[in-house]
C-alpha cells in the first residue's frame, strides 16, 4: 500500500496529503458510495485510516439499505470484525457462489436463527421495507420446505406506481428496468451476511389466472455436494403485484425459497447449509447489468436440457420394459403350446 509521503504531484498538483484529514472525512469522504470508498481506502495509508471510520460506513449502510436500520440488525452488525464496514463487504456485491456446500459431519453447526433485511426500490425510491427474523432449529422448520414470506394473504403494500396505460408488453419491461430488490440473508451466530437477490428482475410475467404480475429475482448457485455430482439450484424471490390500469400498484407477496433442478422446493436443513456455505465462502463480485438474469436464463436452458435427457431415459426403459414383457409372454406361451 502506498503512502503519500509528498506534497506535490508531478503535475505540480498539491498532494491529498496536504489536505486537512477533517476535510478529507467530512467533504469528500462522506460524498462516496460504498464502493468508491472502499477503491480509496487502498490509495494511500492516510486514506485507509480515514476510511475505516464506523460513522461513514454507518451511514452507507442505511442509505443503501434502509431496513437494517432496525435495533436487532444493528446488535448484529455491530459484532462483525469490522461492524457496517464488514457488513458492506458481506452485502454489496452480487453473490457469485459456485462451490458446492459439503456434507462434512463435523462441518460447524447450522444457524440457529436466520435474519432477512429486504428492501424493494422503485426508481431509487423505497418503496417496501421489512426485517424478519426466522427460528431455524426446530425439527418442523428443517424438514419442511423452506418459505420466508414476508407478507401473509391478506396483507397488501400500496406502492407510488401507477400502471399509465402502456401496452402489456412496455409495462413489463418498465418494471423489469425500475424495480428493484435487495434480499440480505445474515447469520447473526456467526457474524455473516450474503444479499441473495439479483437486484433486478431476471423474468417479470403476468400470472395467466389472477392477471397479478410476478417479478422474480433469483441467484443460482451451487446445492450440496454428493457422492454422485454437486447441481446447481435457484434462490429464488418472487415479488407480486396488483392493481388496475391508472391505479395505484400494490405488493401483495414477497417471499423467498431454495429449489433444486427438478424444481423442487428445498426443505429447511438443505437451504441452510447452502445459504451458509454462501455465506462463508461465497465471492462477491461487481455485477455488470443484465448479468444475473443471462445467468437465471442459462440455468433454465440446463434444466431443460436435463428434463429431456431425464425423459429420453424413461422412454428408453418403457420400451425396454414392454419388449421384456412381451418376449417373457410370447415365450410362455410358445412353451404351453408346444411342449
Amino acid at each position: 500500500m502506498a503512502s503519500c509521503s509528498t506534497t506535490v504531484d508531478q503535475g505540480g498538483g498539491t498532494a491529498i496529503s496536504t489536505v486537512h484529514p477533517d476535510i478529507i472525512q467530512t467533504h469528500i469522504l462522506t460524498r462516496l458510495d460504498g464502493h468508491t470508498l472502499a477503491s480509496a481506502a487502498c490509495a494511500s495509508s492516510q486514506l485507509h485510516a480515514l476510511s475505516t471510520e464506523e460513522k461513514l460506513w454507518r451511514d452507507i449502510c442505511f442509505a443503501t439499505w434502509p431496513s437494517i436500520d432496525h435495533p436487532r440488525v444493528g446488535d448484529v452488525i455491530s459484532s462483525f470484525p469490522s461492524g457496517h464496514r464488514s457488513f458492506f463487504s458481506d452485502s454489496f456485491p452480487a453473490l457469485d457462489h459456485r462451490s458446492p456446500a459439503s456434507k462434512n459431519p463435523h462441518s460447524p453447526s447450522l444457524p440457529s436463527e436466520l435474519i432477512s433485511a429486504v428492501d424493494i426500490h422503485y426508481k431509487h425510491e423505497l418503496i417496501f421495507s421489512k426485517v424478519q427474523e426466522s427460528e431455524t432449529e426446530t425439527a418442523w422448520f428443517l424438514s419442511s420446505p423452506f418459505v420466508v414470506d414476508l407478507l401473509n394473504e391478506k396483507e397488501s403494500v400500496r406502492t407510488p406506481i401507477r400502471h399509465a396505460g402502456e401496452s402489456e408488453a412496455a409495462w413489463l419491461k418498465h418494471l423489469e428496468e425500475n424495480l428493484t430488490l435487495s434480499w440480505i440473508v445474515i447469520d447473526p451466530t456467526r457474524n455473516r451476511a450474503a444479499n441473495v437477490s439479483s437486484r433486478r428482475p431476471v423474468s417479470v410475467k403476468r400470472h395467466w389466472l389472477t392477471g397479478e404480475i410476478q417479478l422474480r429475482f433469483a441467484t443460482i448457485m451451487a446445492g450440496e455436494m454428493t457422492p454422485a455430482s454437486s447441481e446447481l439450484v435457484q434462490c429464488g424471490m418472487v415479488v407480486t403485484c396488483g392493481g388496475k390500469v391508472g391505479g395505484e400498484l400494490h405488493v401483495r407477496e414477497v417471499s423467498l425459497q431454495v429449489e433444486d433442478m427438478e424444481g423442487k422446493c428445498m426443505n429447511g436443513r438443505e437451504s441452510l447449509v447452502i445459504l451458509q456455505a454462501a455465506m462463508e465462502s461465497g465471492k462477491r463480485k461487481k455485477e455488470g447489468r443484465g448479468e444475473g438474469k443471462e445467468r437465471f436464463e442459462k440455468y433454465l436452458e440446463m434444466k431443460r436440457e436435463r428434463r429431456e435427457r431425464k425423459q429420453k431415459r424413461e422412454r428408453a426403459l418403457d420400451l425396454f420394459c414392454i419388449f421384456t414383457g412381451v418376449t417373457i409372454f410370447v415365450a410362455f406361451w410358445s412353451f404351453v403350446l408346444f411342449r
